[in-house]
């Protein structure tokens, strides 16, 4: 299990390499759920996504061996993104394997980088892809969720949380394979132990939600969902014991509810963020988390990395 310390060693080692994003309140979302709402605006950070933390946590903790080996690993664009940017800055070479549907301009974002895109397959496929690849030069594997130095990276958003709001109640994540989930979660529940973790995943794309019914991790047999961003095939065994223990529930919302709030966002809140950026609103807007009235409650915007034109096809007119 994730400590503090290993969360706050992870913050003081990647502080200058990305933004303290803004927690914003916002009233509109209040009124529509009898809540005290904050969003904390993951969207504007660097790479446009939460997942540079743990990124430039797990490379900067390599041996010199390993990232001269370079490194490889699996994404639908996010990760690939923050890799690419870790990997970079440590001088390494990256490739990164991405389903054959990949966000076109998140592909165009890995390659400015300075990452090797390999198109392959479905996100299934991809992550099959991503293991051959290691195999056959050697290469380092970054994985996408799965991994403590990751978790650690992606709990820093928890202490930024717990700081700006110390009498948080609940705190909602999307959840794609649950690293953000499960390291935000070790750190709130560290620092503030009566705050209220929440997960949300797509129905189309709910491998968390599966793992816990089972008791063990699921893959998927179909990945149909509009949140890219939230379609891991499976979770991870370390994820899974940090969610058994420290979050409180792990809902599921629609996509047209995503969309809804995708479009909630834009227009009242003038953050545009990707569909998986939209699920932690979703699920309040839909209500499906359930607190007390006035309960002071952060959902996380976790990226803003959509094509236009993608856009355009969500929000026509």
């Amino acid at each position: 299990m994730l400590t503090l310390s290993d969360i706050r060693e992870a913050r003081s080692a990647i502080a200058d390499r990305i933004h303290r994003t803004p927690l914003l309140s916002s009233a509109a979302l209040g009124a529509r759920t009898g809540l005290t709402c904050f969003i904390k605006a993951e969207s504007l950070q660097k790479t446009g996504a939460f997942k540079v933390r743990g990124a430039l946590n797990k490379v900067r903790r390599l041996t010199a061996e390993e990232k001269a080996r370079g490194l490889v690993t699996v994404s639908a664009g996010n990760h690939a993104q923050g890799v690419a940017y870790a990997a970079a800055a440590a001088g390494a070479a990256c490739t990164v394997v991405m389903p054959e549907g990949a966000s076109r301009s998140k592909v165009a974002a890995s390659e400015g980088y300075g990452a090797r895109v390999v198109l392959h397959g479905t996100v299934t496929d991809a992550f099959a892809r991503c293991e051959e690849l290691r195999r056959e030069h050697g290469y380092t594997f970054v994985h996408p969720f799965d991994d403590p130095d990751i978790m650690a990276g992606q709990g820093t958003i928890g202490l930024e949380i717990v700081e700006d709001l110390p009498d948080v109640d609940a705190v909602i994540a999307p959840v794609g394979g649950g690293g953000l989930l499960s390291g935000t979660a070790a750190a709130l529940k560290a620092v503030r132990p009566e705050v209220r973790i929440f997960g949300v995943e797509p129905t189309g794309a709910a491998g968390l939600h599966a793992a816990l019914r089972a008791g063990g991790v699921v893959r998927l047999e179909r990945i149909d969902t509009v949140a890219d961003g939230l379609t891991a095939p499976q979770t991870g065994e370390h994820v899974l014991e940090h969610v058994r223990a420290l979050v409180d529930d792990v809902v599921l919302v629609e996509d047209a509810e995503i969309i809804e709030a995708l479009r909630f966002l834009l227009e009242r809140t003038k953050l545009m963020v990707e569909p998986a950026g939209a699920a932690a609103v979703a699920a309040l807007l839909a209500g499906k988390i359930r607190l007390p009235s006035g309960a002071r409650v952060v959902a996380i915007a976790s990226g803003g990395n959509v094509d236009l034109a993608r856009l355009r096809e969500l929000l026509p007119g």
